[in-house]
């Protein structure tokens, strides 16, 4: 179950990351404190997070390259 990111602006990638970084430290906190329904969620937050900072970094390497091409 994959999420496509990839039609989402600049800004709108690093507002889902920065949200999804505060579910997945909300998710660790309720690992600690008791149990939760699905364990598996917290490694799927976690890729979900890393697929985000990869198309960031993506953005951020094609505007630093036009950016020199000028």
């Amino acid at each position: 179950m994959k999420h496509s990111f990839k039609n989402l602006s600049y800004p709108e990638l690093k507002a889902k990351r920065d949200e999804l970084k505060k579910k997945y430290m909300e998710f660790r906190f309720k690992t600690v404190i008791g149990r939760v329904e699905n364990p598996l969620q917290k490694r799927t937050m976690r890729r979900q997070i890393a697929r985000l900072n990869t198309l960031i970094h993506a953005h951020d390497l094609a505007n630093k390259k036009a950016a020199e091409a000028k």
